[in-house]
This record gives C-alpha cells, sequence and structure tokens, in this order.
C-alpha cells in the first residue's frame, strides 16, 4: 500500500512539474518554471522516501560478559621430583 501511494505522489509531482513547464515556456519563463518544479518535486519525493520506516528491524544482540579470572599459586605434591611444587592456577575472583 505504502509503495502504490508514493509511486502515486511521484507520477503526480513529476506530471505536475512538466506541466508547469509547458505553461511557463508559453510565457517566457522556462527557466524560473522548470527550476521551481525541480525544486518542488524534489521535496516531495524526498520527504517521502525520508519518512518511510523499514518493514522489520532486529532486535539488538545479547551482550555476554566473560567472568574475570585471578591467578593463585597453589602447592602439590611431586611424585617424580619427590617435593611440593608450586604452579599457578586460574580461579575465579
Amino acid at each position: 500500500m505504502r509503495k502504490a501511494i508514493l509511486a502515486v505522489a511521484a507520477v503526480a509531482t513529476i506530471a505536475g512539474a512538466l506541466m508547469t513547464d509547458a505553461y511557463a515556456q508559453r510565457r517566457g519563463g522556462a527557466v524560473a518554471a522548470g527550476v521551481i518544479g525541480g525544486l518542488a518535486a524534489g521535496a516531495i519525493i524526498g520527504g517521502a522516501i525520508a519518512s518511510s520506516r523499514p518493514a522489520y528491524a532486529y532486535p539488538p544482540e545479547p551482550v555476554y560478559v566473560v567472568p574475570r579470572d585471578c591467578v593463585a599459586d597453589q602447592e602439590f605434591w611431586s611424585e617424580r621430583r619427590q617435593a611440593y611444587v608450586i604452579r599457578r592456577v586460574r580461579v575465579p575472583c
């Protein structure tokens, strides 16, 4: 429906501009009438196009926040070294 209205408005605007041009040529003001008709047609068509909205819109994507990890030292018994060894492990903050 919206496209049909836009098409009819565009055709009416162009027809009006052409009639203004034809009338001005008989009267001797062709340049001024052409400029005025072109500005009017551009304003009407531009306003119709600018006011149209898309038929669909996507919702914003969800934002996932990765939890921060902290690093802590942990002692564990090493069978190979036969001693306690310190290793760094990630733990939640």
